[in-house]
């Protein structure tokens, strides 16, 4: 390799909040292992794991007293007077709470299942919902769920719990916006000015704020960057990112900031707010490592500025400037293996909020994310973002370098759990991946998402299964074949149910994503979509779902060509700031709001494997018409299989 200036800047790629609580999102590791890759000195932080850990300790919580004892009294409800009236409970169990959930004191387990441990806020009422219909519980309100040997996940259920209701207290007491996920995402989320999001950032800090910029500056003093890099995947993470920057930059100017990630690809596209140029030097588009390494030569004096790629800048005048030489992305053969070196693997919180053995991977399980394949090989689903770069260009890699960048991986963390977070893996490309570890004799255990396409057969799936598999995601998306067809879904009903149950009889859990609210959709084509949802469920093809309010993007086939879809676009404002979501007339005019609370209700049921047996119409708040179809479809369509 040729020395480089660009290799002698010290570059720090941090994780904002918040993304998630049980594993690091993968973006730093991705950018920190490639850059290290081109010997540039890179080092990752996690600043969301880190707030949370701060605010949920002894010293967090006196502070949330403090701002507590700073409300007038009548803006103290029964939760804070509950939460100042076992104040000392809660600092004496906060950290044995967070040491469960972080796997190191699996022996408390058995004080906090006592129920006498923790102290018990509104968010426990929820156990009350848990009801076995065909055994007797004892009293025991989760014995159907964790049985007599279930200590741990009986007490990680309650110490979740307990944390949620902690999150209530600094929801009502010191910031309303504050979530473990969807942090403050309203002030970002598809705004099409910077007012909102301005407005918070000139307020004056809340306790939260104050952690974060405390958080942000011990990981500058620790790590000396010239360039920091922050990557935003989500609009919940786009406030703590934008005050991760305003402290950098109140405290040293000359750092140079970055800003990327999927909200940035998804909804900047159009920027021309000068403003966000106060608080981020540069802000990038699509995949980081061409775009960082152009940026870096520029920094070290080898780039002129009008050779960048895919980057927005602000010019002298004020006005913002979008440059791209058209240089192409780094092979995803390329990219490198990505590093969790320098991240706190041994603090990440395995939350259990869920009791649905699939569900709960999301929240559960501290897993190192990889990706089997970049882009979609399918990329023609009509409610999707098929014309953005992370899905459109589809780039593949051997069998041979996706298992060395595994074994890379776990001599590296010491686990040998997998999430390929692709947007739809495929199969070929699971079946050489299942054949090369059997090669290797490599045991890993690893779930990812897909398409329930035909070339999963029965033989594929066991082969999987083999390799590690323990669960996979799909989208089913509206149960409805007129619908699947205009989403250009590529499968049908009766296919979902042969894929999911080959699957499902190789002990492969699964998990389909589901939608309603498509342009055209009926109050018939909803019942009878959760209709089909109901057979899925008591015939064992699927274990888990999530019903999802479609959303029309502009950069969607529905958003580009909604003349095809039966609806009209409603007239956008003027935009500066983000872009994505547009609003649409639909001729049916149902009220899909209303549908959804029914759905989810009734979905919710079925992941506890209740009201099974039971009419759709029931879950129904209004009259809805009687489904059309036939009670046994999915049982006749395996029969046939």
């Amino acid at each position: 390799m040729i020395a480089s200036a660009s290799q002698g800047v010290r570059v720090l790629s941090v994780i904002p909040p918040m993304t998630q609580l049980n594993t690091p999102y993968p973006a730093t590791a991705y950018l920190t292992g490639f850059l290290r890759s081109r010997g540039v000195a890179a080092k990752q932080e996690d600043l969301a794991l880190a707030l949370v850990l701060r605010l949920f300790s002894p010293d967090g919580l006196r502070q949330i007293r403090e701002c507590i004892a700073a409300l007038p009294k009548e803006r103290r409800t029964p939760l804070l007077k509950n939460f100042e009236r076992q104040f000392e409970r809660y600092v004496a169990t906060i950290e044995p709470a967070i040491a469960l959930l972080q796997g190191r004191d699996p022996t408390i387990a058995h004080r906090i299942c006592g129920r006498d441990f923790l102290p018990e806020g509104p968010r426990f009422r929820s156990l009350d919902a848990y009801v076995d219909p065909d055994h007797d519980d004892g009293g025991d309100p989760l014995a159907w769920a964790f049985g007599v040997l279930g200590v741990q996940d009986r007490a990680r259920h309650f110490a979740t719990l307990y944390l949620n209701d902690i999150a209530d207290v600094l929801r009502e007491a010191v910031d309303p916006r504050f979530e473990f996920v969807r942090y403050a995402e309203s002030l970002a989320q598809s705004q099409p000015t910077f007012e909102p999001l301005a407005a918070a950032l000139a307020a004056p800090e809340t306790l939260v704020d104050r952690s974060l910029r405390e958080l942000t500056l011990a990981a500058i003093a620790k790590h000396s960057p010239h360039v920091v890099l922050v990557s935003t995947p989500f609009p919940g993470c786009v406030y703590g990112a934008f005050r991760i920057a305003q402290a950098i930059k109140a405290h040293d100017p000359a750092i140079v900031t970055v800003l990327g990630g999927g909200f940035v690809n998804t909804e900047l596209r159009e920027l021309s707010e000068p403003r966000v140029f106060d608080h981020f030097d540069y802000v990038t588009l699509d995949d980081g490592e061409r775009p960082i390494l152009a940026l870096l030569e520029h920094l070290a004096g080898e780039r002129p500025r009008e050779r960048l790629l895919r980057t927005f800048v602000r010019e002298a005048a004020g006005t913002v400037r979008y440059i791209d030489a058209g240089e192409p992305d780094v092979p995803f053969a390329e990219v490198g293996t990505p590093t969790w070196d320098g991240l706190p693997l041994d603090r990440y919180l395995s939350v259990l909020d869920m009791l649905n053995p699939m569900h709960r991977l999301w929240s559960d399980g501290r897993w190192n994310k990889l990706t089997v394949a970049h882009g979609c090989y399918w990329k023609k689903c009509s409610f999707c973002d098929v014309s953005l770069d992370y899905i459109s260009r589809y780039d593949t890699v051997a069998a041979v370098t996706l298992a060395d960048r595994i074994e890379a991986v776990i001599n590296e963390t010491g686990q040998s759990g997998f999430h390929f977070v692709d947007e739809a893996a495929p199969p070929k490309a699971l079946a050489a991946l299942a054949d090369e570890l059997h090669k290797r004799n490599r045991a890993i255990s690893w779930w990812g998402n897909i398409r329930f396409e035909k070339s999963f057969t029965p033989e594929l799936c066991q082969r999987l299964a083999d390799s590690g598999c323990i669960a996979i995601s799909g989208g089913l998306e509206v149960a409805s074949d007129r619908l699947l067809k205009l989403m250009q879904k590529g499968v049908s009903v009766e296919q979902v149910a042969r894929v999911t149950r080959a699957f499902t009889d190789a002990g492969i859990l699964v998990h389909a994503y589901l939608m309603y609210g498509f342009p055209t959709q009926t109050v018939q084509d909803t019942v009878d979509a959760l209709e089909y949802v109901r057979q899925l469920f008591e015939a064992g093809c699927i274990q888990s779902g999530y019903f999802h309010r479609f959303v029309c993007t502009v950069h969607s086939p529905v958003g580009l060509h909604p003349e095809n879809y039966g609806v009209t676009l409603k007239p956008l404002p003027k935009i500066t700031f983000a872009k994505n979501d547009v609003g649409f007339i639909d001729p049916t005019g149902v009220d899909h709001a209303a549908l959804g609370i029914a759905l989810n209700k009734a979905l919710y049921n079925y992941m506890h494997g209740i009201g099974l047996d039971a009419d759709v119409r029931s879950w129904f708040g209004a009259k809805v018409p009687r489904s059309r179809v036939p009670r046994h479809f999915i049982e006749r369509a395996l029969a046939h299989a």
